[in-house]
């Protein structure tokens, strides 16, 4: 049979190197920097760093400056970007193989009742509340979920309440921050820092749990006041919405958590 000498999609290079594809795995639960990569994937900083440069070249790996070191990067999978990458794949075998989106299937946890999320940052007046009503929203009431920061102000951002409100129909304006450390003795099948910082000085939860991170920079850093940081506001609650959606379908796994 001839052959009809199409090459094979981007994705199929990207993903098929061993290294590349640990890599790909490694950053698909949390955000993660060169030198955690490196321990995970078991190879060299120079090599981890060539691979990751072909990943980002290939649009399926972004990399964020750390708000707690500039010196260093936390890197993060591109999960719509390789979800198209997929689905692409496929309908250059055959069109029939084009995949669409699955609604993700009925929320379950590995102890009694449904899964519960932990979201913090260190003021727990915008990305971990965003964070908090949009897995409150989408669950639909088959997730418990809270947030809290390490350091809290005394309110929400005005401009956190103002997106949930006109973009996503969520009403949090009674809302207010507290300590993380009002938490410590619940039970949380995952915990997620959304602030480089927090994760530092995240201390351990007495309890099992599952622990990632999202690098996500501060809204409230983008602008001098309410008015000019509103549109980094509305860029970081549809980042975090993103995420939620493909947080989903994590919930649904019965896998153990690691403490």
């Amino acid at each position: 049979m001839a052959s009809s000498g199409r090459a094979a999609p981007p994705f199929v290079h990207l993903a098929a190197h061993p290294v590349r594809w640990r890599l790909l795995t490694a950053l698909a639960d949390s955000d993660r920097r060169v030198r955690e990569l490196v321990t995970l994937v078991g190879e060299s900083q120079n090599l981890v760093s060539y691979h990751l440069r072909l990943l980002r070249d290939g649009g399926l790996v972004t990399a964020t400056r750390s708000s707690f070191d500039g010196r260093d990067s936390y890197y993060r999978l591109d999960l719509d970007r390789c979800a198209r990458a997929l689905s692409d794949t496929g309908t250059a075998l055959h069109p029939g193989l084009r995949t669409e989106p699955a609604p993700p299937p009925p929320l379950t946890t590995t102890r009694s009742g449904v899964p519960s999320v932990l979201f913090l940052c260190t003021g727990n007046s915008a990305r971990s509340p965003i964070a908090e009503a949009l897995l409150r929203h989408r669950g639909g009431g088959r997730v418990e979920v809270a947030s809290a920061g390490s350091r809290p102000k005394s309110a929400l951002h005005p401009n956190a309440v103002r997106v949930l409100r006109d973009e996503y129909g969520i009403d949090v304006g009674d809302r207010r921050p507290r300590h993380l450390n009002t938490l410590l003795e619940q039970r949380f099948d995952h915990v997620i820092t959304l602030c480089d910082k927090v994760r530092e000085v995240c201390p351990e939860f007495p309890h099992p749990t599952r622990r990632a991170h999202w690098s996500t920079p501060d809204p409230a850093a983008a602008g001098g006041s309410d008015r000019t940081s509103r549109p980094a506001f509305g860029r970081t609650a549809g980042d975090i919405d993103t995420r939620i959606r493909y947080l989903l379908p994590v919930l649904t796994t019965r896998q153990e958590v690691q403490p």
